[in-house]
């Protein structure tokens, strides 16, 4: 390991103190402008650095780790999601991949209920109407929602943030069920009297509320495909802050616009930054800009985990956050 201090080029704005403390630490090199590096930005960037800090609107594909130097060692992602990263390219070359687990759990969590309770009560459109100047007062069967006490919530990934979703929606009284890849432990299963589903088709054919908490893969991509969408019944709503490519979003979108579902709760999209232009134009469509993580708590616990990946390996250790696989 070098005893000089690593080269570190920060792909995008950080908070202050994030930035400060790497340069103090890291021969640190950081971009000031708030839009992502241009791909010819990023392949310059990964062959003149020891470290590369990057983010999700980040494409580090096997294309851009093939301009990597032999001075690049470590890809310190900013972000739990390493989908944008290709792993198996990075591991050939001998880089390591670090991520940030477990900080941004809660704060997502909070979104997603936030999101539930957003679509079924629908608060976006009634404030929307509000500030039109379109409230002419109280009416008894005017502006209608659902509540979400007592529903069943289908919960699709029971990771971290599905779990965290799960403990939230028991204590609104909704009733939970999930969809994973193996069934929690019997702990935690009786903690939130979670009802497991093998079958994601029949879940989704049974639930009010579908909450999406797994992560992009090849499996899941458009894992709700138009034919397992229009499995959900016309009064359940879809809320989504985990990936956009999970959900086939033209699909979608034709669906709430045919009244085949009730509404949606959209944090991320298939196309980010682009939004299906179908999607914008629906009431009945919460709309956010990937809010997930955007608290002043999680942004700095995110870059202080980057830091000590970084510091870790630079004192010839293996880093806490490592990226063994492409979770793929």
């Amino acid at each position: 390991m070098p005893a000089r201090k690593p080269k570190v080029i920060v792909t995008r704005r950080l908070p202050d103190s994030v930035e400060t403390r790497m340069c103090e630490l890291f021969d640190t090199e950081l971009h000031l402008d708030e839009a992502p590096l241009s791909r010819a930005a990023l392949m310059d960037a990964v062959g003149r650095c020891d470290v590369l800090a990057p983010t999700i609107t980040d494409r580090i594909d096997a294309e851009v780790i093939e301009k990597a130097g032999d001075r690049l060692k470590l890809i310190a992602n900013f972000g739990a999601g390493v989908d944008h990263i290709d792993i198996a390219a990075a591991n050939a070359r001998g880089i390591l991949v670090t991520n940030t687990p477990g900080v941004l759990t809660e704060d997502t969590a909070d979104l997603t209920l936030a999101l539930m309770m957003t679509v079924s009560r629908r608060i976006v459109e009634g404030a929307k109407i509000t500030a039109e100047g379109g409230f002419t007062g109280w009416a008894p069967t005017w502006m209608m929602g659902r509540r979400i006490s007592g529903k069943r919530l289908g919960i699709i990934g029971m990771g971290r943030i599905g779990q965290a979703v799960a403990r939230r929606a028991k204590a609104f009284g909704m009733q939970i069920h999930y969809h994973n890849r193996k069934p929690v432990s019997s702990r935690i299963a009786e903690e939130l009297e979670a009802t497991y589903w093998e079958s994601l088709d029949q879940m989704l054919a049974r639930m009010d509320i579908i909450s999406v908490n797994c992560p992009h893969t090849p499996a899941t991509y458009h894992l709700l495909s138009a034919r397992r969408l229009k499995l959900m019944p016309a009064h359940a709503i879809l809320v989504n802050t985990a990936r956009g490519e999970i959900i086939d979003e033209n699909a979608l979108a034709d669906l709430l616009a045919s009244g085949g579902i009730a509404g949606a709760g959209l944090d991320v999209f298939e196309f980010e930054p682009a939004i299906n232009p179908k999607l914008i134009k629906l009431p009945n469509a919460v709309l956010l800009p990937h809010l997930g993580s955007a608290t002043v708590e999680a942004r700095t616990e995110m870059g202080e985990k980057v830091i000590i990946n970084i510091k870790t390996w630079m004192d010839g250790h293996r880093p806490p956050d490592r990226v063994l696989t492409s979770m793929l």
